[in-house]
């Protein structure tokens, strides 16, 4: 597969925007460890290879394990996920998929019994830019990887 177009020369504007989005949430209540969870588990959902790539990477350069990258699409039968992350991997999947009547209150009141209002709201952020990412990727079919040096992802060594 081959890329569509390029965006970031198409639309530099939004772009720089978007990245700016990103960026914030390197003040976020919520850790670093999970929204390397919540990247890589929006990016499996929504089927965006580049994303997905780019994050089980910036993950392993972060000090995730490989099993828990493994088992992150089976997370609610794995033992390997705290209560914590599981209410964010939840709350990821519910906001990806919204469901028809939106989001029940039995996840968020699961969710509310783990995070704070302000981890809730920064989470929910998060979870929208991922989701962002993915579309804008998928719609151009950025090519898996072709974004390694630039992001200093060569460090995984996952090549």
């Amino acid at each position: 597969m081959t890329q569509r177009l390029n965006y970031m020369e198409q639309s530099p504007e939004f772009f720089r925007k978007m990245m700016d989005l990103s960026n914030a949430e390197r003040n976020s209540a919520i850790e670093e460890k999970i929204l390397d969870l919540v990247h890589i588990r929006a990016s499996q959902i929504n089927g965006c290879g580049f994303c997905l790539d780019m994050h089980v990477k910036q993950a392993k350069i972060n000090g995730e394990s490989e099993l828990r990258l493994y088992h992150l699409s089976i997370w609610r039968e794995s033992n390997l996920f705290a209560p914590r992350e599981r209410a964010a991997l939840a709350w990821t999947e519910v906001l990806t998929k919204l469901p028809e009547h939106g989001v029940p209150d039995e996840v968020y009141n699961r969710v509310r019994t783990q995070l704070s209002e302000k981890e809730i709201s920064d989470l929910t952020f998060s979870v929208m830019t991922i989701n962002a990412w993915n579309r804008i990727n998928v719609a151009f079919r950025n090519v898996p990887g072709s974004a390694d040096a630039a992001f200093g992802l060569m460090k995984a060594g996952l090549n």
